[in-house]
């Protein structure tokens, strides 16, 4: 998927947010494939377990049999559209979810070859809160950072200083 350019940046962000708030002695099940940042979670520790593959959007299955601590979701939401589903069907108490933010100057991703590669949803702050906080989740923590690229043009300059990526760490009430 990345063919050797990984997101090292976002990379280093999640880990330490899931660093902050969650211990490697808590399992993990991981939405989503196999990749990259799951093993990434693995080498530092952390008894990870994916999805995989199926569509969340309608295949909860996985999800409610899981018996794991902690459910974690990178950049997955953004891709379903009904994200409230699954996120109901969590049985875990925690979940460390991010997604990518909403750009006012740039459209939401699609790509034309890979329908799995589609952006949905990409949201603003309170509507990802407002999503977890409709499906039984109370914040406890949040954190944003910027995406620069070194591309030349309007559009990289704003990324610079235009936060990307949101993070959250929520609980079950």
């Amino acid at each position: 998927m990345y063919e050797n350019n990984f997101p090292n940046k976002r990379y280093k962000h999640t880990l330490a947010f899931l660093r902050k708030h969650i211990n490697t002695s808590e399992s993990i099940l991981d939405l989503g494939v196999e990749n990259p940042f799951s093993e990434i979670m693995k080498s530092n520790g952390y008894q990870v377990e994916n999805t995989q593959g199926e569509d969340l959007d309608f295949k909860f299955d996985k999800v409610a049999r899981s018996d794991a601590d902690v459910v974690t979701a990178f950049e997955i939401f953004e891709h379903l559209v009904a994200p409230l589903n699954v996120l109901k069907e969590i049985k875990a108490k925690k979940i460390v979810a991010s997604v990518p933010m909403r750009l006012w100057f740039s459209p939401a991703y699609r790509s034309k070859t890979d329908p799995w590669d589609r952006h949905y949803h990409e949201f603003e702050d309170w509507q990802f809160d407002w999503l977890l906080e409709k499906a039984g989740w109370t914040i406890k923590d949040t954190a944003k950072w910027t995406n620069p690229t070194k591309k030349i043009g309007i559009r990289p300059i704003l990324r610079y200083f235009t936060n990307r990526y949101y993070i959250v760490y929520a609980e079950r009430t």
